[in-house]
């Protein structure tokens, strides 16, 4: 009897720690997505998400409650305690983790501990979103944690909608910069291939591209790449410090429908871009803890 194929899992969401939910709506806004109402955790946590056509989304993470953060890191929820762990270390804003679609949390869970990759204890909790026609529904939420101790600065997490929202996005997911789905992610460390298990369970994919610059993984919803400091470099213009190691957050790359249209409204905003290979390149800024990408 043949084995069952296996699919890798989607991304579904990219964590963005920022330092004001006001200043990354107003940076994301200038950039051409349009932005979902604030919504809170109840845990201290606050977003304000960027939902794309293909499924996938942006949650700039903001600390609504700084007692309650404390709190709920100081009982163990690894959401909060990775977020204030990386405030501590990198700073407000920058780009912590990938968290990928599951419909078992709690089989990934047991996945994760079973490779020695568990990063802690299962988050389950719900929150309210206000949706566009101003009615508001609530969510309920599976968390399962999944991560090295030598890469502090970023993680992976599996994320199982219980009671999911409304999928009927349409509006929010309409852009005037016309970006449609996440292409890639772009993470850095010295040597990529340290952690190639993370990456592999994570996506729940053995199948890895590697090559000169590191090693790439593709899911159902965009590629998740590892680069060194010469891809970094050469693809990106960015110089990571030689000499931190571990996984970081570098870059979230865009599929647009119209580069011209891209073009002309970062230059409406005076938005600062460079244009490299077909690609235009807007470097982080507050409220926009990564390089963000854009091309067709």
């Amino acid at each position: 009897m043949s084995a069952k194929p296996r699919t890798a899992r989607p991304i579904d969401h990219l964590i963005l720690p920022v330092c004001e939910i006001a200043t990354a709506r107003q940076r994301l806004t200038m950039l051409g997505f349009t932005v979902a109402a604030d919504a809170r955790h109840p845990f201290g946590t606050e977003n304000c998400c960027v939902f794309l056509g293909d499924g996938s989304y942006l949650e700039p993470l903001g600390i609504a409650n700084r007692e309650e953060c404390e709190a709920a890191a100081r009982a163990g929820n690894v959401f909060v305690g990775r977020d204030q762990a990386f405030r501590f270390r990198r700073g407000a804003d920058g780009f912590s983790g990938i968290a990928m679609a599951t419909d078992d949390a709690r089989d990934d869970d047991a996945r994760y501990r079973a490779e020695g990759l568990s990063g802690g204890e299962m988050l389950e909790f719900s929150r309210d979103m206000l949706l566009p026609d101003g009615s508001s529904a609530t969510g309920s939420f599976r968390l399962a944690f999944a991560a090295d101790a030598r890469a502090p600065d970023f993680f992976f997490f599996s994320s199982q909608r219980v009671v999911a929202l409304p999928s009927d996005r349409k509006a929010l997911g309409q852009h005037a910069n016309g970006a449609v789905a996440l292409s890639e992610v772009v993470l850095s460390e010295q040597n990529p291939t340290d952690f190639q298990y993370l990456l592999q369970t994570a996506a729940d994919e053995r199948e890895v591209e590697a090559h000169s610059f590191g090693m790439s993984v593709d899911t159902p919803r965009g590629r998740i790449s590892v680069l060194n400091f010469a891809g970094m470099q050469g693809f990106y213009g960015i110089d990571p410090a030689s000499t931190d190691r571990g996984l970081k957050g570098e870059a979230v790359v865009f599929r647009v429908t119209d580069l011209g249209r891209c073009r002309r409204h970062l230059e409406d905003n005076a938005i600062e871009y460079m244009e490299r290979g077909g690609r235009l390149l807007v470097p982080a800024a507050p409220g926009q803890g990564a390089l963000f990408v854009f091309g067709e």
